[in-house]
């Protein structure tokens, strides 16, 4: 098998990385970070590099790229530490709305995601819920042709900046029931609708969202009532997929900060990275990074096969992934030293961007029991 990028791919990587070395390096990062309006010019760069248009279907203002396009994106991102949100809008949002979308939807939502003009969040965990898909409580109660929605979802990545909410809500059924999940798309500022938002601890945005009667139409549900739990696992899936490149960007990075860190940094007289200990974790760390990068590739190309195998290689990824961004992140703290952990020095924001990685959508302990389950199930 033919592991190479194509040409449009390499140069798609050269365009993120060109502009994030001269756009969003370490210092205009952290200088964005304090703003509250920055995101919306990177945004718009986006929009005129092809990056949201990438993945979509080209008859509605997209490239017509897939997966493996998206991996190249958000490794990139990951050497960034990028934190705007890519990932819930066109992973997420874009991937429920070609899946499931009607040709109406798709018209309106996806053109305006290429365009830059369409920024979405996915309302999916609950308080309660901590990562199973189909531990729903919050309700869409049938009123004439449309629905209203009631309930409370917890840490919704990129809310705050969204103009959209991608919603699961119960339209049938008991709070832990596979069957009577719906999916709504709805306008962020329909009435209602209430959000507390706040940082999370690697920059991201993230809020708090409360419905309350909040009236939507028959025209804001995605698919068919009560069926969505499959395109949501298909579409989480697609995003672990997803963020596990941009863990292995962030690994990658903090690798080779790291050994450069070690050429310079002197003790008894000579730099530690002669030090024979230092070497091995180092290699240690390397060899961390490319087996995380062949478990992402390996999911990314699974994404396409049966929801079995789905499932199994993202699990597995996740699992393999978020074991060795710990051990990556603590490596290259220890190997700084106190000032590994500092808001000024790049690798402990890497650090925290890994971890909260593993901590979206399932934990490594959440895809060990999920990969073990489902290899029972095939047995």
């Amino acid at each position: 098998m033919n592991f190479d990028y194509t040409d449009e791919q390499n140069m798609l990587r050269d365009s993120i990385a060109k502009w994030a070395a001269g756009q969003y390096d370490f210092d205009k990062r952290r200088a964005a970070l304090a703003s509250e309006d920055a995101w919306k010019t990177n945004w718009a760069t986006f929009a005129e590099l092809g990056l949201l248009a990438a993945p979509l279907p080209e008859e509605f203002g997209g490239l017509g790229g897939g997966a493996i396009d998206i991996s190249v994106v958000t490794e990139e991102f990951g050497k960034a530490l990028v934190v705007e949100p890519y990932v819930p809008t066109v992973v997420l949002g874009g991937g429920a709305l070609n899946y499931a979308g009607s040709a109406a939807q798709k018209e309106e939502h996806l053109n305006a995601i290429a365009a830059g003009e369409r920024i979405i969040a996915f309302a999916q965990a609950e308080p309660k819920s901590r990562w199973t898909l189909h531990d729903v409580s919050t309700t869409a109660k049938k009123d004439g042709a449309g629905y209203v929605l009631n309930g409370h979802k917890a840490v919704v990545l990129g809310a705050p900046q969204a103009d959209h909410l991608l919603v699961s809500a119960r339209t049938a059924g008991g709070q832990r029931d596979a069957k009577g999940i719906s999916l709504f798309l709805v306008p962020k500022n329909a009435h209602g609708i209430s959000t507390r938002d706040y940082p999370t601890m690697d920059g991201s945005r993230a809020a708090e969202v409360y419905f309350e009667n909040v009236s939507v139409g028959a025209a804001n549900l995605i698919g068919d009532a009560d069926n969505a739990l499959a395109l949501i696992e298909r579409i989480v899936d697609e995003a672990n997929a997803a963020y596990n490149h941009e863990a292995v960007g962030c690994m990658r990075m903090m690798t080779s900060s790291t050994q450069e860190y070690a050429k310079q940094r002197k003790q008894f007289g000579k730099a530690i990275a002669e030090f024979q200990v230092i070497q091995h974790r180092l290699v240690d760390m390397f060899m961390a990074s490319e087996e995380s990068y062949s478990m992402a590739l390996r999911a990314t190309i699974k994404l396409s096969e049966s929801d079995a195998e789905r499932a199994k290689a993202v699990s597995a990824a996740k699992v393999s992934i978020g074991q060795h961004g710990r051990f990556v992140g603590q490596a290259a703290v220890q190997i700084h030293g106190g000032m590994g952990v500092t808001d000024e020095m790049r690798v402990g924001h890497y650090f925290k961007r890994v971890t909260m990685i593993d901590a979206t959508f399932g934990n490594v302990d959440t895809h060990l029991k999920r990969y073990t389950a489902l290899g029972a199930k095939a047995a």
